[in-house]
């Protein structure tokens, strides 16, 4: 291993140059090139490599990665006012990969290739370029896909354990790093592995921790100008998004697991989950305003639960998203689970007491069919305080801590005599709460990881999705944790029929990718108390743009139809497992935007998948945007849904500019007429306004025209 610590810009550089020198004697001029999901990337070191790869049209560069993050703009002239300065600001130490903005702009050299596995949603569409090289992959195959594209390079940034220089984190981005070099090494192809440390990327425990020897590089990153990418807290969640997250948290059940994905959907969901353990009232108020328990009790009842959580949840997911830092400090991420198949049935069970460990467990695992323990058996139950850390195993046997030896055997009498006297240990330690594969989030959420207690990291385990999208690599340990599994994930529209289309659109132009989804769905339907839950917006846009997301058919399908389970809209619930076509129909049609019920019923009975008779229950014919914002904000006037319920990145001014032009986004051409001749008085707040949208000396017609609108709305805002 070359490890470079640089002290100025030009050392750093200088040391790069020498890395990269170094990987093509090693390897040659085909370098391809494996980065991480999201934030993990060496961003410095990529660009360095992809500059040399510029220069020199002989070097062959592909790079294999996914998620690629670059910083927002907003093309739109009115709204980038507001947010091109603050994506300014959130990003001013933040460089995004050189390959992106030539992928984005179609400016590829011809000796260099980029494919993806998943896309930043929509960030793709319509670039001819990355949707050809894009690569359609199941999360756990990604490893895999990449290796057998030819990888021979490994990137990763990686932190550094301040009590330990030796030890190394994947941080962020063990999901797939893990399983590529050992998959690498297996072939015994050559490969070159380089690790890039990041001072402010937070030390993550789990699997994620490995020796800096597994690195032929480690270098230095200079975080004035790579800083970490941020996730930005600016829409204010959406209504829409709010009522599907309020159907949502209503079926996760206390002592189980749980599984979200990143956005407001999401967000929406960890709030209402924070809301019936902190305000359960005012939660059940909720539940009766949306009429959820009237519609969809019995399913509640079932699966879901109303109370706080007693026993706590246990989170198993591909991307760690801040929503489960806010559950963890909520105390509602609190169930622990134990690395050991046995063991974590007597839990689950009640047989075994985490917190006095009592000598029955040992018959108890006996019973399961536990019998002689090997060693990795034992070191794990060791790990966990099953057995006394002063205990030993040696060769089939299990050494007291007074030296006694006896048979490694749970069925052995004496055996249990000898462990319940000597061996047992008092409580367990040592559990998880959270199992994830990747994390990205705002500033606050990394400088929480970074800060957090020694106690408290531990509990947090990362590592590869291999272990976490799938029960593959032990099934029985991991349908042991995963009890009362909850797998929340989003999907862009339905068919009458179930399917669900999440990543790729009718002509195939791919929005983002399968990602994880389709193995937590399969997962789901694979644990006995375990459901799948696919959040989608009834409608999109409005107008003559209004479209229905719950659909015909559509040629696209991520999951299948044999897999369909729970669907939840804004307007409701459909639990679809198990049901027949004309069950599923019906069950989709009543959660449906009302604008688009009566089309989708009358191409249900013309296909023959509905009766000719049937009619539209009347509970479920008022699925309006009208009644949803009347919920909402009936919600809103009693603090239950906040508009940034986890933080904003907007200043106070910058909030007040962003109101003043959601009103006008929302008026009429005939509203927007009369208020711009209307006489505009004065008002501090206006003048606020405008400066902050730099409309302070607004100059032509258009800019002069906003100026006025904006100074009006605001002035109204201060009457009210």
């Amino acid at each position: 291993m070359q490890q470079a610590i640089a002290s100025t810009a030009e050392e750093r550089a200088k040391q790069y140059q020498q890395c990269l020198d170094g990987l093509i004697a090693r390897l040659g001029k085909t370098l391809v090139v494996a980065l991480p999901l999201g934030l993990g990337k060496p961003v410095e070191l990529i660009n360095a490599l992809y500059a040399r790869a510029c220069q020199d049209p002989s070097l062959s560069l592909t790079i294999l990665t996914a998620l690629t993050l670059e910083r927002p703009r907003e093309s739109d002239p009115i709204r980038g006012r507001l947010l091109n300065p603050v994506f300014d600001r959130l990003y001013a130490n933040y460089t995004e990969p050189s390959y992106a903005t030539a992928v984005r702009e179609a400016a590829l050299p011809e000796n260099i290739i980029v494919r993806e596995f998943y896309f930043k949603p929509g960030s793709r569409l319509g670039n001819a370029g990355a949707q050809q090289n894009y690569v359609s992959s199941n999360y756990t195959h990604a490893a895999r896909d990449v290796v057998a594209q030819g990888c021979n390079v490994v990137m990763q940034l990686v932190a550094q354990d301040p009590s330990n220089p030796q030890r190394l984190s994947m941080s962020c981005n063990p999901d797939t790093s893990l399983e590529v070099v050992q998959r690498l090494t297996e072939l015994g192809r050559d490969f070159v592995s380089v690790g890039v440390v990041h001072h402010e990327l937070p030390y993550m425990c789990g699997d994620a921790e490995v020796e800096a020897t597994q690195y032929q590089f480690l270098l230095d990153t200079d975080e004035s100008q790579h800083g970490l990418f941020v996730m930005p807290k600016l829409p204010p969640v959406p209504a829409a998004d709010y009522a599907i997250g309020v159907h949502a948290c209503s079926l996760v059940a206390d002592g189980g697991t749980l599984q979200l994905g990143i956005g407001a959907m999401s967000d929406a969901i960890v709030h209402g989950l924070q809301l019936r353990h902190s305000r359960n009232e005012d939660y059940r108020a909720l539940l009766e305003r949306f009429k959820i328990d009237a519609h969809w009790g019995d399913l509640v009842d079932r699966w879901g639960g109303r109370g706080p959580f007693k026993e706590g949840l246990y989170g198993a997911t591909e991307m760690f998203v801040e929503g489960f830092w806010q559950l963890f400090n909520s105390g509602i991420l609190r169930r622990e689970v134990y690395d050991f198949w046995a063991l974590q049935i007597l839990i689950n069970d009640g047989v075994c007491d985490s917190r006095a460990l009592s000598a029955n467990t040992i018959s108890a695992m006996a019973e399961l069919g536990v019998r002689e323990l090997r060693g990795k058996d034992f070191a794990v139950l060791q790990y966990h305080g099953y057995f006394t850390a002063e205990c030993q195993y040696h060769d089939g046997y299990i050494t007291a801590p007074d030296g006694e030896s006896f048979p490694a055997n749970m069925a052995n009498p004496k055996s249990q005599r000898i462990i319940a006297e000597k061996c047992l240990g008092t409580e367990l330690c040592n559990g998880k709460v959270l199992h994830g594969g990747f994390f990205l989030g705002s500033a606050e959420f990394y400088r929480g990881l970074r800060t957090m207690s020694d106690a408290e990291r531990a509990k947090l385990a990362m590592c590869s999705v291999g272990k976490i999208n799938q029960l593959d690599f032990n099934p029985r340990l991991y349908q042991a944790q995963r009890r009362k599994a909850r797998f929340i994930n989003t999907g862009l529209n339905v068919s009458l029929q179930g399917a669900v289309a999440s990543d790729t659109l009718g002509s195939g132009q791919v929005v983002s990718g399968v990602g994880g989804q389709y193995n937590f769905v399969a997962m789901a339907h694979q644990l006995a108390d375990g459901r799948s839950i696919l959040m989608i917006r009834a409608s999109r846009g409005e107008g003559r743009r209004l479209l229905s997301n719950i659909v015909e058919n559509f040629p696209s399908c991520t999951i299948p139809r044999h897999l369909r389970d729970i669907v939840i809209t804004e307007y409701g619930i459909a639990d679809l497992r198990s049901k027949t076509d004309e069950q599923v129909i019906k069950a989709l049609l009543n959660i449906a935007d009302s604008r688009f019920q009566g089309d989708l019923m009358r191409s249900a009975k013309a296909a023959g998948k509905l009766a000719e008779d049937y009619q539209l229950p009347a509970a479920f014919s008022n699925n309006t945007p009208a009644r949803l914002r009347a919920d909402v904000a009936w919600a809103k006037s009693r603090d239950m849904l906040p508009n940034y319920p986890f933080g904003c990145d907007f200043n106070a001014e910058e909030l007040l500019a962003g109101k003043a032009l959601t009103t006008l986004s929302g008026l009429t051409w005939w509203q927007t007429l009369v208020l711009l001749l209307k006489p505009c008085e004065w008002c501090a707040e206006a003048d606020t306004g405008l400066r902050t949208l730099g409309l302070e000396e607004a100059s032509g017609v258009k800019n002069r025209a906003l100026r006025r609108l904006v100074r009006a709305v605001i002035a109204g805002f201060s009457k009210k």
